[in-house]
Order: structure tokens, then C-alpha cells, then sequence
């Protein structure tokens, strides 16, 4: 288990020569025959010298003559991701799948991101071919059509998720706590995310709202059965957002301050990205005042993280469930001469209180863990990795859906009933 998570030797030496020595080279300006210059001036010039020293000597007495051409994408690979899992390097032949991809392809209902080195699922659709299939939050891709998700970036894992309705996706999956990876084959559609959910609870005086994306036409749902509270005789709001992992941050922000008449709702700054401070607007507000609990888990990610992060540091509600999982960036993507790219976080989300999402997530004030972390820990223990990979590209001729446990009690949500039903209205 642990030989799946840590390179090989000569491969991290590798790793170390071969990508800062390029990736210097492109935004340094530095090739190597100059590199005598840069050495009496700081950062990272004054290494460049030592990794062309450690090149050479891989070049010149490495047991076998490497392939450079391999090694260096495979080094830009790992240069990028440890940055963050949101910033990757694309070759010139996978940039320009990157841009002509129109979207509108079929999916396989995964919300995906990269940890321990591995591919993850954030979150899947309900109802669609991941869920029916037996997939989960926490889940890991070990392997997406015979490739190891390790040497894949995750601009193109959620690419490579995507293709013509029915088509078949074969994908190595390790439900935890097992260690062995399951081969399972499901079928993309095109996945139609449901409408808000809308349920009351106590003789109507409390309106459940339960959206599955934060994007314009569901942040505009919420705000139309918001502005019907009254006439419907509804006085508090339980918003949940679990497993809410996609969307924009800009729709996220809206919904926020629907709940919000001041105050800060988020904070987005970088290194030589200019601060910028997204304040509610008092004129946006639809229920400043009526009693909300936010319900969230480790499947809440970036626009839904924004909004329990602003509604818990502004005291505005109370956050119950689980540690969130912790996504929040912006990107720009940098071409690059060779036809290939690079796409770098410039700036990070950041919650009223400072608090990075992308890096702390959003941790509930009530923490109660759910009926389907079978085990899993409420601060995000880090899933168990394969053992093996053994997924080797062959389609499997049927899916093997692994058994969800059935959920007899949804804890987080009595709680969250419990509090708001212990608020006045």
C-alpha cells in the first residue's frame, strides 16, 4: 500500500532534475547553457546548477540510458500537482483535447478531485450511471480505462469521464476499507440534474431546500421558493448541501448573501492575484433574519463550501454534518511554445474568518457523521490507497456494483431538525 503512494528512487530523482529544470527554463527565461549566470542571484536560480549537476550524472551513469521524453512529462506532471491538485501541465496533445472540448458530452455523474495521488470521488449524481453503479463519496479511482489516475492530471480525468452516450466507461474503484480495486463498467448518459428538492417539516414551518449543483438555474430555484417563504407560512430554512460539489463560486456567492444583509461572504487573493473582498449587498437580501441550519459532509465542495463557510463565520447559521472537503481555486491556464499548457491556481477562496477552503475545508460547529462514512473518520482521514493496480484496460463484460449500506437513520439531518426546531421564529 505504502509503495503506491511514494515513487521509486531513480523516478523522484528524476522528477526533482528533469522538472525544474524545465519548468524554470519556461518561466525564467533560463536554458541550460546559461545557467552559470543565475547562480549568485536567489530562490530558485541559485538551485539550477545543482539539478543540472544531478541531470547529468542520471544521464551519464543511470543503469539504462532514460527516456527523457517519458520522464520529463511525468515530472511536469508531479511539478504541478505539488502545487495543488487543481493546477496541471497538458501536453500539446492533450491541450488540444482540452480545447476542443464543447462540453455537452455525455457523463458518468462523478464529481471528481485528486488526493494521495490518486483520483477521488467528491461526489456523485444522484441516479446516474456512477450511483447506480455503486460509487460513493471517498471512493477511489484507482484506474480510468487501464490508466493509472497517478500519471493522469485531473483537467483530463474529468475529460477522459466523458464521451458519447452509452458509451462504455471501465474504471478501477477501491471502496473503502477494502484494499483491492473492483473493475466496474457503466454506461455515460446524459445525466439531467433534478430540480431542487422542497420539503417542509414541522406542519410546513420549516422548508427543507436541497439543490444538487449551485449553478444560475438552481441558486435561481432557491431564491424563488426563498421569496414564497411567507405566503407558504414557512418561518426557517434548512438549506442542505451535501454532496453539493459543483457549480460557480459566483452563483455560490449570490446565494450566500440572499441569507446575509452585511458582512463578508468570501475573500479570494493570491500571490500577484489582487484582493478581492465579496461583501453582501444588503439590496440582495431575501431572508436576513429567518432561523437556517446548513447541513454539509465530506461530498460539500467549492461553491457550497463558500456559502457554509460565509453563513458559519458570519453567525448567520448553523453548520451540522461533516468536515467538508476542501476545494477552492481560481485558475489560469498559460500555453506554452510547444503547443503544450500549464494550468496554475493564481488565488484561493478564502471564508470571512481566513480560512483557505482549499485547504481547510469548512468544519461544521455540530459535527455528526453520516450513515455512509462506514467508517470514516468526521476530520478526513485519508482513504485507504490499492494495493496493486489492476486494472489493465480490459472493458469488464458487466458492472460490479458495489452494495451501499442502507441508511436507517439520517442522523445529521434530526439534528439539524432538532436545532431549528429549538429556534424562534
Amino acid at each position: 500500500m505504502e509503495m503506491l503512494r511514494i515513487m521509486p528512487k531513480i523516478s523522484k530523482i528524476l522528477l526533482l532534475a528533469v522538472s525544474v529544470v524545465l519548468v524554470l527554463t519556461v518561466f525564467l527565461g533560463v536554458n541550460l547553457s546559461g545557467v552559470s549566470a543565475a547562480t549568485g542571484q536567489d530562490g530558485a536560480y541559485r538551485q539550477i546548477n545543482v539539478y543540472t549537476e544531478v541531470l547529468q550524472k542520471i544521464q551519464e551513469d543511470y543503469v539504462t540510458d532514460p527516456n527523457i521524453n517519458e520522464v520529463t512529462n511525468g515530472a511536469l506532471h508531479g511539478l504541478l500537482e505539488s502545487l495543488d491538485v487543481d493546477s496541471s501541465y497538458l501536453t500539446p496533445a492533450d491541450y488540444k483535447a482540452y480545447k476542443d472540448d464543447k462540453g455537452g458530452k455525455a457523463q458518468a455523474g462523478i464529481n471528481v478531485s485528486k488526493r494521495y495521488g490518486y483520483a477521488i470521488v467528491v461526489s456523485v449524481v444522484p441516479g446516474g450511471p456512477a450511483d447506480t453503479a455503486g460509487l460513493t463519496d471517498g471512493d477511489v479511482l484507482e484506474a480510468i480505462e487501464g490508466q493509472d489516475t497517478r500519471n493522469i492530471s485531473l483537467a483530463m480525468i474529468q475529460r477522459m469521464l466523458e464521451g458519447a452516450p452509452g458509451s462504455t466507461l471501465t474504471v478501477g474503484v477501491v471502496h473503502q476499507p477494502k484494499l483491492e480495486p473492483d473493475r466496474i463498467a457503466m454506461r455515460r448518459s446524459l445525466t439531467v440534474v433534478p430540480p431542487v428538492v422542497e420539503t417542509p417539516y414541522e406542519n410546513g414551518s420549516i422548508l427543507y431546500l436541497k439543490p444538487e449543483i449551485l449553478d444560475h438555474d438552481h441558486v435561481q430555484e432557491v431564491e424563488a421558493k426563498l421569496k414564497g417563504m411567507q405566503k407558504a407560512g414557512n418561518k426557517k430554512v434548512l438549506l442542505d448541501l451535501r454532496d453539493v460539489a459543483a457549480g460557480d463560486m459566483t452563483e455560490a456567492t449570490r446565494l450566500a448573501n440572499m441569507f446575509l444583509k452585511s458582512g463578508t461572504i468570501a475573500i479570494l487573493e493570491g500571490q500577484k492575484f489582487p484582493k478581492q473582498v465579496f461583501a453582501a449587498d444588503p439590496a440582495k437580501a431575501i431572508q436576513p433574519t429567518a432561523p437556517v441550519v446548513v447541513l454539509v459532509n465530506r461530498g460539500t465542495a467549492g461553491p457550497a463550501e463558500l456559502v457554509a463557510g460565509a453563513l458559519l463565520d458570519n453567525k448567520r447559521a448553523d453548520v451540522v454534518g461533516e468536515k467538508t472537503f476542501g476545494e477552492g481555486t481560481q485558475q489560469k491556464t498559460f500555453e506554452l511554445a510547444d503547443g503544450a499548457a500549464l494550468i496554475l491556481s493564481v488565488a484561493k477562496y478564502e471564508s470571512p474568518s481566513g480560512k483557505k477552503l482549499q485547504d481547510e475545508g469548512v468544519t461544521p460547529g455540530v459535527l455528526v457523521a453520516s450513515a455512509l462514512d462506514d467508517g470514516a473518520d468526521v476530520d478526513g482521514e485519508a482513504p485507504a490507497t490499492p494495493a496493486t493496480p489492476t486494472v489493465t484496460g480490459t472493458p469488464a463484460a458487466t458492472p460490479v456494483p458495489a452494495k451501499k449500506p442502507s441508511i436507517q437513520v439520517d442522523e445529521p439531518l434530526n439534528k439539524a431538525l432538532d436545532i431549528l426546531k429549538s429556534k424562534a421564529a
